[in-house]
């Protein structure tokens, strides 16, 4: 791959640049991430819009355009559903009566004065202490991160058993755009807005990481061991790619 950019060339129609770990075709920026495990090419759009080419390392700057030619439609229709999906998520606000989710259901908020802590979840309602609205974000937020941490922690465990995977920490953060991901050394990682998905889309977040302690790219052998432990794994990543948005706007 050239360290730098070349004129532009006519594909087809198409306008197409090189720079260095990158491809523009079409008016759309792909970032190239090559890896010695990969043995076919994939194009992910991931939460951020951001579009990426997984490619082995030996892959042609004419195979990726190829490729690329040929998914853009593909591309095109995820580009415009995260759109769509986006428009969905309106910013919350910490009034009475404003929903917020945990685990897959929406609880009205409701502004008390007298509480001792900050935010609790009590009788069906998130309760709010009024002197904390202006920073009900910030609130929420370290509420979620510390329910998550319970309940992953918890999960995760039962689920490591079952997949021979050793686990020597659990974390929830802020994770970006990532829903998870799975380190060196048995370290899982999860998003604190993961917390907010109903559970069973939640553990398909989990297997999917843990599957990643026994591949570590996104091959059939990877969705093999996915499959083993969570069958309906297809509806459960259909409905986070159509509906993970809803947990944006906070």
């Amino acid at each position: 791959m050239p360290n730098l950019p070349l004129s532009p060339i006519r594909t087809g129609g198409r306008s197409v640049r090189f720079f260095d770990q990158h491809l523009d075709v079409d008016g759309l920026s792909f970032n190239i991430r090559r890896s010695d495990r990969r043995k076919t090419l994939q194009i992910t759009v991931e939460r951020s819009g951001e579009l990426v080419i997984l490619a082995p390392p030996d892959a042609t700057e004419s195979e990726l355009v190829e490729f690329v030619k040929e998914k853009l439609l593909w591309v095109h229709t995820k580009l415009e559903e995260k759109a769509r999906l986006q428009r969905r998520a309106p910013v919350k606000e910490f009034v009475d009566g404003e929903g917020f989710l945990y685990l897959g259901k929406s609880y009205r908020l409701r502004l008390v004065d007298r509480q001792l802590v900050d935010l609790t979840l009590k009788n069906g309602r998130f309760c709010l202490r009024t002197a904390s609205v202006h920073r009900g974000r910030e609130v929420f937020i370290s509420w979620y991160i510390r329910k998550a941490q319970a309940w992953f922690e918890k999960q995760t465990l039962q689920h490591s058993n079952r997949m021979d995977v050793n686990i020597n920490e659990v974390k929830v953060q802020d994770l970006g755009f990532r829903w998870g991901s799975f380190g060196s050394e048995g370290r899982v990682s999860f998003h604190w807005k993961a917390a907010l998905l109903p559970p069973r889309i939640a553990q398909y977040i989990i297997i999917h990481e843990l599957a990643h302690a026994h591949h570590s790219d996104h091959s059939a052998k990877f969705w093999i061991k996915v499959e083993q432990h969570l069958p309906d794994w297809r509806a459960r990543k259909e409905w986070l790619a159509e509906n993970g948005m809803q947990v944006e706007g906070l």
